[in-house]
């Protein structure tokens, strides 16, 4: 009987020493599979909506907005449509910086983000969405329009007011 409740009392010692270290790594293991699961979610919708902007895009193809050069003498209804997918744009980009920008990022949220700054940086080359910045970014998180803001002025050479 002695034997056995020395036996039972050190698996107790075992589990206590070996078995809730483990418990623990198992734990926090499975948290950061999960978060990493979410954030690839996360980027896959917005890479989603983008995809869906640029179907927009295509269907407006007489704005010529895959281009590198702005559409020359567009019409009031052509600039309204323009200002519309800007404004679209806008929101996408703000949402991917509240969504997925850190100042601090892993190789792979680093990754996920080039990907969107690279966006950004080629919509700022192009002259329409440039001047149209000021308007869109009113209302936009702060942070945000900083961040497009010097991403349009290393693109385009130029200081863009507020």
């Amino acid at each position: 009987m002695e034997a056995l409740s020395q036996a039972l009392e050190l698996g107790s010692y075992a589990v206590t020493v070996f078995g809730l270290p483990f418990a623990v790594w198992v734990f926090l293991h499975e948290q950061r599979k999960e978060r990493e699961n979410e954030e690839e979610e996360a980027y896959q919708h917005l890479s989603d909506a983008y995809n869906d902007f640029l179907k927009t895009v295509l269907a407006n193809a007489d704005l010529q907005l895959r281009s590198a050069q702005a559409l020359p003498n567009p019409t009031p209804e052509q600039n309204e449509r323009m200002l519309v997918i800007f404004d679209m744009l806008i929101s996408l980009f703000e949402r991917a910086y509240l969504v997925a920008y850190k100042p601090e990022m892993s190789p792979t949220e680093a990754r996920r983000w080039n990907s969107w700054d690279d966006y950004m940086r080629e919509w700022c080359r192009r002259g329409d969405f440039f001047n149209a910045l000021p308007l869109l970014l009113r209302g936009e998180d702060p942070d945000f329009q900083q961040y497009i803001r010097d991403i349009a002025q290393q693109e385009r050479g130029a200081i863009l007011s507020p």
